[in-house]
């Protein structure tokens, strides 16, 4: 894998969503994979990092495990991430079996990276304290570290102890795949610094704000006494590309509008703690903004040549060096594969 000073390198950030369950859920897999074997072809992607969401038609991906285990069937050199795999929402040594199971079967190409999950409905639906998952998701992440590097695993934490368990398989990748934690909070950014972990950057926060957490998650590296140098931090975009910056703004809207009403759906807002529904003019208007900030700071979007000087801004202003890219259209995928990236690398 290329360093941070090297080549600037793109990865596909793959959701699987079924947006007004318009087409039937087997329509969605097989669209996403063909979007995978085109990955593959084109050479112009390193990895493709599939989303693992639970009860929602926002991405219907409960396994991101067997989605990859298909992903590794079918190809040869992409590799093949996780983005994320919710680690509080797993036994600890059933989560490193199972990566550690692709690892093996995909001839090394995993790239691990876990993530806490946001979703109270997950959490509740799961049985699972909202309150404790930030100490539960850094316990089994360790100990899925821990399983993949000791021959037998002895732990003694707050949530689990194990006795000299012996954890199989082992991973390919020696002493283990490539791990990154998804931080968007500044605590989680000041933690996983702290800890000398590599992140995973969110599409939802604004361009700015990503500049501002990655220029603190260094400054955190730093003061921890951990290297910054070569280290790769895939940061996620929402990208629309059309024929014309016109129509690219209209693909965006639709994005945005879609992202937006998934994360106010009520069946997320029931289980949140405080949360009273705001006067539907009210619920209207805070719609709106968020739908304009998403267009207008979140999303790149415009024709490849504008989508090309946008990447290009913000490798200069922000760091940028790898773009999980989120495509809101298969059209936006494919004019960024033949058209967008080439201008780049």
């Amino acid at each position: 894998m290329a360093t941070a000073e090297g080549r600037l390198q793109f990865g596909v950030l793959q959701f699987f969503s079924n947006s007004g369950r318009k087409v039937p859920l087997p329509t969605v897999y097989s669209r996403a994979l063909d979007r995978i074997d085109i990955m593959e072809r084109s050479g112009a992607y390193e990895a493709v990092w599939l989303a693992e969401h639970h009860f929602t038609t926002y991405s219907v991906s409960p396994s991101v495990s067997m989605m990859g285990a298909l992903v590794a069937a079918r190809t040869e050199r992409l590799r093949i991430g996780t983005a994320v795999s919710l680690a509080a929402m797993y036994h600890p040594l059933r989560l490193a079996e199972e990566i550690a199971l692709l690892d093996m079967v995909s001839g090394g190409r995993v790239n691990w990276g876990a993530g806490r999950g946001n979703d109270p409905g997950e959490f509740k639906v799961f049985g699972l304290d909202l309150d404790r998952s930030y100490a539960l998701f850094r316990e089994n992440v360790d100990i899925v570290l821990r399983a993949w590097q000791d021959e037998r695993l002895t732990y003694h934490g707050e949530f689990h102890t194990f006795e000299g368990i012996e954890v199989l398989p082992k991973p390919l990748q020696q002493p283990h795949p490539p791990v990154w934690l998804a931080a968007s909070s500044p605590d989680a950014i000041a933690w996983a610094a702290s800890a000398g972990y590599s992140i995973l950057m969110d599409p939802h926060s604004s361009h700015a704000d990503i500049g501002a957490k990655y220029a603190a998650y260094l400054k955190g590296l730093t003061a921890a006494g951990h290297p910054t140098a070569g280290r790769v931090i895939p940061m996620a975009r929402l990208i629309a590309v059309a024929p014309t910056d016109e129509e690219a703004r209209r693909i965006a809207v639709r994005g945005a509008e879609w992202t937006v009403a998934s994360m106010s759906d009520p069946s997320r807002r029931k289980y949140s703690k405080g949360i009273r529904p705001a006067a539907p003019d009210q619920a209207e208007r805070d719609r709106r903004s968020r739908v304009e900030r998403y267009v207008d700071d979140v999303i790149i979007h415009g024709g490849p040549d504008r989508v090309a000087e946008q990447i290009r801004s913000l490798r200069a202003d922000i760091g940028l060096h790898y773009l999980l890219c989120a495509p809101l259209s298969h059209s936006s995928f494919m004019l960024l594969t033949e058209e967008v990236i080439p201008k780049l690398v």
